[in-house]
């Protein structure tokens, strides 16, 4: 349906995260994950205005994609096998964890959030808590999780950061399969993310607790386990 994967009309908020010495690039994510870096580069200088698409618009739309303020944006190529293996992992785990408390919640993979009218989202996993979808989720999620692929990778580190802050979502686990790491992010009463990765770098389990009391437990080895073969 479309030429590119970037067409842009409201450009200034999407390229406010790549622009590379003044904005707070991180030079890490530029040397791991080139390719992206390129083509966000490429964006940015791209002034072109474009249609402007709406949730009525995506849900006609054939392949991955997800719905940045208007802009289409594409989820291809599709992530490889660490990456689905690390979501299935953290999947089982909190499934695991709500069901031995029998917390009100239940995990997705995969599903759309519509956050607003122009923007939808596909987190690779999210924890629902209370009422559950029937269709998309159209609330902010309790927790999501964002495991990093080349394609993606400055994305969720950048744009989806700031997008889930704003919507509220208590916590946000950054994971990178290749560095065997993850970045916990976890909402303040000022609103805003404050990393606690410190907090759980040396742990191999460790427990995230939710508003709602309910309270997921990880466990670091078994979810990178398989990275070894």
């Amino acid at each position: 349906m479309f030429t590119s994967s970037f067409r842009v009309k409201s450009y200034v908020w999407i390229t406010s995260f790549v622009l590379c010495d003044t904005d707070g690039y991180n030079h890490r994510d530029q040397r791991r994950f080139p390719n992206e870096y390129l083509a966000m580069q490429i964006m940015s200088t791209v002034r072109k205005y474009q249609t402007h698409y709406f949730v009525s618009d995506y849900q006609q739309w054939e392949g991955e994609w997800e719905l940045w303020f208007g802009t289409a944006v594409s989820m291809s190529p599709s992530p490889f096998g660490p990456h689905e293996r690390a979501i299935a992992k953290f999947v089982a785990q909190i499934d695991a964890s709500i069901t031995k408390d029998g917390c009100a919640c239940a995990v997705y993979a995969g599903l759309d959030w519509i956050v607003q009218e122009n923007t939808v989202v596909r987190p690779d996993v999210m924890l629902v808590c209370g009422t559950q979808p029937t269709r998309y989720l159209e609330s902010p999620p309790s927790l999501t999780i964002e495991v990093l692929s080349e394609s993606t990778a400055t994305k969720d580190l950048h744009a989806k950061r700031e997008l889930y802050e704003e919507q509220k979502v208590e916590h946000y686990l950054i994971v990178d399969t290749a560095e065997l790491s993850i970045q916990w992010l976890a909402l303040q009463s000022n609103g805003k993310f404050s990393d606690q990765s410190d907090s759980i770098a040396n742990d191999g389990k460790f427990s995230i607790e939710l508003r709602n009391g309910c309270v997921v437990h990880f466990d670091r080895n078994a979810a990178f386990f398989v990275m070894a073969f």
